[in-house]
């Protein structure tokens, strides 16, 4: 039988490696097999002990198959599915809450931001801080293939983000975030926002319960293929921070959300090894 994802730590999980690495993916197909390629090699160049875990967000491509075939040769590559789409956010609260890693690091599937740059991250984690965010605002220079378009609505959202949530940080939305093991357990329980919003949650949430955060400069190059749908998308985002703001003022960020509100999964396994649905 299968059962909702539980609002704290899976029974059993146990910050027993170094680092999770957390990709949301979405019809990635085309492009999974090359991110799993670069994430493997350079966190197998290192001496510390890691798990990837890919969450695919109900994908209709091959993302799955492809998923599978690499990570089985490597090993330590975990796949969740959610059975049908849910938004990026929900795929991020999936594999944050099922990741075993003392750090958890989530990255997009594009590695706009190289797996490289992780240090600029995980530094301040191993020095106290508990949430750390790259950010592509505090180094313009480092930034490649932005339109300008793209790079005037970023800094109109951040102008109202400010002003709704109160959040100080000149980049919520870059893909690329890391937090403390007792952070992610104590915030992710609490998120309700599934779609790309969920980032400003996180850390609005991040700062309630009091936890210190840290927005750091990152290398970021624009990939083609982005799955955020400018207009739709960024009407969505904003009224999220009227939601945030909402669910604060009801009370709705004191317990964790419900089971209903988030999908259920299951963890994928090669071939030759049971799946499980949890």
């Amino acid at each position: 039988m299968s059962r909702p994802l539980p609002s704290h730590d899976l029974p059993g999980i146990t910050p027993t490696i170094f680092l999770s690495v957390v990709i949301p993916a979405y019809n990635e197909a085309g492009r999974i097999v090359s991110t799993l390629e670069q994430v493997l090699s350079f966190l197998q160049s290192r001496s510390q002990t890691f798990e990837v875990v890919v969450v695919d967000d109900g994908s209709s491509d091959d993302t799955v198959e492809r998923v599978l075939e690499t990570g089985g040769k490597a090993g330590n590559v975990r796949v969740l599915r959610h059975r049908r789409n849910q938004g990026k956010g929900s795929a991020v609260r999936t594999g944050m809450l099922a990741a075993r890693g003392q750090y958890l690091l989530f990255s997009d599937a594009d590695l706009s931001a190289p797996i490289g740059e992780m240090d600029r991250l995980l530094e301040p984690l191993r020095n106290g801080y508990d949430v750390v965010i790259g950010s592509r605002a505090l180094r313009p220079e480092w930034v490649q293939g932005r339109s300008h378009l793209r790079d005037t609505a970023a800094k109109v959202f951040n102008f109202f983000l400010r002003r709704i949530t109160g959040l100080d940080f000149r980049d919520t939305q870059c893909g690329f975030k890391a937090l403390g093991r007792a952070a992610a357990q104590a915030i992710f329980p609490l998120q309700r926002i599934p779609g790309f919003g969920f980032d400003v949650e996180v850390l609005y949430l991040a700062r309630k319960r009091g936890f210190r955060l840290l927005e750091v400069p990152v290398h970021w190059a624009h990939s083609e293929g982005t799955k955020v749908r400018f207009w739709r998308d960024g009407s969505a985002m904003f009224l999220d921070l009227l939601k945030i703001r909402w669910n604060d003022w009801r009370g709705r960020y004191a317990m964790p959300s419900g089971s209903d509100d988030f999908p259920r999964f299951e963890e994928l396994r090669p071939a030759g090894r049971d799946s499980k649905e949890s």
